[in-house]
C-alpha cells in the first residue's frame, strides 16, 4: 500500500528556473519516495537524480570550478541532489550551479534541517524556497481512504502514529519492531554522527522525561537535575531534537499580564509511536489511564495542527495560554492579527472558555476540539 503524498502534485509548481526548492524531513518520513514518484511524471526535459554521497557529486559541486558544473550539468532541466546534507559546502555548489545554470530548476533533500539549512541558508539567500516533508498526515490519509476510514484507524494513530513503513505494516508487533528500529537506527543517527555525541543515552532518557511531560510545562533545570547535566546542555539536546524533526516546542502565550506563564514550554512528539517507542508502550487505548490517553491525544492533534499549517500554508504563531491561577488553554494560535483559541479534549467534556481569557481578549475565539469534531481541525 502507497499512500499519495500531498506534494506530489505540487511540486512542479513550487520549482522555479535558478532557484533551488529545500525538501527538509525526519529519516524514514518518505523523502526519497516522493521524488521518486515526482520524477516519473517529470516530462519537461532531462533530468539528473545524485545523491550527497556519491562521490563524482561531491567533486563537482565541491570543486567551485564553473566550467566543470557547467559542463557537467549542462543539458538537464531538473537536478536533483536527495541527502543532500551528507555534503560538506552543499549551499556554496548549489549557489553555482543556479548562477552558472540560471535555467535550470534544482531540488535539494535533506534529513537533517541543522546540517542541510545551515549548509545552504546563506548561500541561497535569495535563491531558494523550502518545504517540510512529516511523516502521513492525517490530510493525506483522509485524501486517499476518507474521513471514516481515518476514524476507523484513529487509535491505531495515536498508538503507532504515522511513519510510512509502521502505517502500511499490518502486524501490531511488526509496528512496535519497526518503531523500536527508527528510533535506534535512523532519528538518532544525525545527532550522533553529526555533533560527535557519546551520550546516546542521555539522549534517550532526555526523551523518556518529555515523553511523560507532554502537555505540561518543562523545566530545563529540572531535566538537567534528573539527567545530571547543566542546563545549556539539556537546552543544546533539546535543540538538536527539535531540529532532527523528532519533537518540537510550543512558547507560552502573554500580552504582558501578570497573571501569564511565559518562562516555560511545552514540547510535542512529531509522531506519537516514536513517543511511545521512547518509552517502549505500544499498549491499546483501552489498557492506559486517562492522563495518559489524554496526552496522547493532545500529542496528536497538536501534531496533525502543525502538519495542516505546514502543507496549507497556514501562516500562524503558536502558543500555549495558562495563568497562575492554572485558567489554560492547550493550542493558541495567532494570525491575521487575531487570537484562536483551542482547548484539546479525549472525552466529551466541553468546558467553556477561561473566564480570564475571555476577559483579557474578548475578541478572541475559543473552541474545544474533540473525537467529535477534531477531523476539521487536522484535514
Amino acid at each position: 500500500m502507497k499512500i499519495k503524498r500531498y506534494y506530489l502534485d505540487r511540486i512542479s509548481s513550487m520549482l522555479q528556473p535558478g532557484r533551488v526548492l529545500a525538501i527538509y524531513g525526519a529519516r524514514r518520513s518518505g523523502k526519497t519516495t516522493l521524488i521518486e514518484d515526482f520524477l516519473k511524471t517529470w516530462t519537461d526535459g532531462r533530468y539528473f537524480l545524485g545523491t550527497g554521497e556519491d562521490r563524482a557529486v561531491k567533486e563537482v559541486l565541491g570543486s567551485s570550478d564553473v566550467n566543470l558544473i557547467r559542463s557537467s550539468f549542462s543539458g538537464y532541466s531538473l537536478v536533483v541532489i536527495d541527502e543532500a546534507q551528507a555534503m560538506s559546502n552543499v549551499g556554496a555548489g548549489l549557489k553555482l550551479l543556479v548562477d552558472t545554470l540560471p535555467e535550470v530548476k534544482v531540488i535539494a533533500s535533506g534529513s537533517s534541517s541543522f546540517q542541510l539549512a545551515s549548509g545552504i541558508g546563506e548561500p541561497l539567500t535569495g535563491r531558494r524556497r523550502t518545504a517540510t516533508l512529516y511523516p502521513i498526515a492525517a490530510m493525506e490519509l483522509d485524501a486517499e481512504f476518507g474521513g471514516m476510514a481515518l476514524r476507523q484507524r484513529l487509535d491505531e494513530l495515536l498508538v503507532y502514529g504515522s511513519y510510512p513503513e509502521v502505517l502500511t505494516t499490518e502486524n501490531a508487533q511488526d509496528k512496535a519492531e519497526a518503531l523500536h528500529e527508527l528510533c535506534n537506527s535512523y532519528l538518532f543517527k544525525d545527532i550522533l554522527a553529526f555533533e560527535r555525541l557519546r551520550n546516546a543515552d542521555k539522549i534517550h532518557r532526555l526523551l523518556s522525561l518529555l515523553a511523560f511531560q507532554v502537555g505540561k510545562e518543562v523545566s530545563i533545570t529540572e531535566l538537567g537535575t534528573a539527567l545530571g547535566l547543566n542546563r545549556l546542555t539539556v537546552e543544546r539536546y533539546i535543540d538538536l531534537l527539535e531540529k532532527t524533526f523528532v519533537v518540537f516546542r510550543i512558547p507560552g502565550f502573554s500580552r504582558n499580564l501578570r497573571s501569564e506563564v511565559t518562562k516555560t514550554s511545552r514540547y510535542y512528539f512529531r509522531d506519537n509511536g516514536i513517543m511511545n517507542a521512547v518509552v517502549n508502550n505500544f499498549n491499546p487505548l483501552s489498557m492506559r489511564n486517562g492522563n495518559d490517553v489524554g496526552a496522547l491525544w493532545e500529542n496528536y492533534i497538536v501534531t496533525e495542527r502543525m502538519k495542516k499549517q505546514e502543507y496549507s500554508r497556514i501562516i500562524s504563531n503558536n502558543y500555549f495560554w495558562r495563568t497562575y491561577e492554572r485558567q489554560e488553554i492547550d493550542l493558541v494560535e495567532e494570525r491575521g492579527g487575531r487570537l484562536y483559541g483551542y482547548e484539546i479534549k479525549y472525552g466529551k467534556a466541553n468546558p467553556s472558555a477561561p473566564s480570564l481569557w475571555k476577559e483579557n481578549y474578548p475578541d478572541a475565539t475559543y473552541q474545544v476540539i474533540s473525537r467529535q469534531n477534531y477531523a476539521d481541525f487536522i484535514i
